[in-house]
């Protein structure tokens, strides 16, 4: 992404270029939320299955750090 201003390559807009910027390392693949799963690779259905448990998983804990911030910030009132 040129002057990583998230435009991509020629202003064309995000998630069109070869994914070499700071969220890809240089390796072709981020952590955005674009759901390339790297370079195109074609999951089957008991893969897919378990990267969305693994998703859910990974929500459920993010949502529950929040609670309990949220809650911290309610007590301190």
């Amino acid at each position: 992404m040129p002057r990583f201003d998230r435009t991509g390559p020629l202003g064309s807009g995000p998630g069109t270029g070869w994914g070499m910027g700071p969220c890809g390392a240089g390796m072709g693949y981020g952590r955005g939320f674009g759901r390339g799963f790297g370079w195109r690779r074609f999951y089957t259905k008991n893969e897919e299955s378990e990267m969305l448990r693994q998703e859910v998983k990974d929500l459920e804990e993010e949502l529950k750090a929040i609670q309990e911030r949220l809650a911290e910030l309610k007590d301190q009132k």
